[in-house]
């Protein structure tokens, strides 16, 4: 998959694990390219709410891809992006629009649809691609795949403190069932389930903060980069 000179590195894991804060960082340290693939399904399931569009017709969000404009603006520490030109970070933050997302990942010709895009990301020196199936099927030539995940609890804590600093209301009651229903749908699509690759190192990030996650990738990466 990738040059000679150039590297993947594959961050594949659950909602609220940690992955997306994970991949920032490594990319930034490395100077590599940023793919969050869970933004481009959640950028696609935007468009299909705000469209009317039933999320659990196939055909229906296949046809919103006709039209789908979007790019990022990746800075030091976040990412922005834009729809149709429109700065829709903060909507792509919603819980309502994760599990939108959840739900217009399970069709299998819409992830086929989106391989081609998601690859485009791989430029040199390298890319750090993060999502649920990067380490699977997007590129499973990656020469580093790591698999992150933490348990329902953290991953609720994690994400009521993020909505509250965000100002937004929250309740963990709420969050866990959220949570707990995404996954039941993402490990159990029949069209790139939720797993480990194969030859990918698995991190349970529960007792661990950020900086700790990272240092531990870094090193496992440090004598091949």
């Amino acid at each position: 998959m990738a040059a000679d000179s150039a590297y993947v590195v594959a961050i594949d894991g659950p909602s609220g694990s940690g992955k997306g804060s994970l991949a920032m960082k490594i990319a930034t340290r490395l100077g590599f390219h940023l793919l969050d693939s869970g933004a481009i399904y959640r950028l696609l399931a935007l468009k299909s709410l705000q469209q009317g569009v039933d999320l659990d017709q196939q055909q229906a969000v296949l046809e919103v891809l006709d039209d789908f404009n979007i790019r990022f603006e990746v800075g030091e520490e976040l990412s922005a992006a834009f729809l149709d030109d429109i700065d829709v970070t903060d909507e792509l933050r919603r819980e309502e629009t994760g599990d939108a997302a959840s739900r217009v990942a399970r069709h299998a010709a819409v992830r086929e649809a989106l391989l081609g895009l998601q690859r485009g990301f791989f430029k040199a020196p390298g890319l750090v691609a993060d999502g649920r199936d990067m380490g699977t099927v997007v590129f499973p030539d990656a020469q580093f795949k790591f698999f992150l995940y933490a348990s329902i609890e953290i991953r609720a804590e994690r994400r009521y403190k993020q909505l509250i600093s965000m100002g937004l209301s929250a309740n963990i009651a709420e969050l866990l069932t959220d949570i707990a229903e995404r996954d039941e749908r993402d490990q159990n699509r029949s069209a790139s389930p939720l797993i480990p690759a194969e030859d990918a190192l698995v991190v349970d990030s529960s007792l661990l903060d950020s900086s700790q996650v990272v240092e531990l990738v870094l090193g496992h990466m440090k004598d091949s980069i």
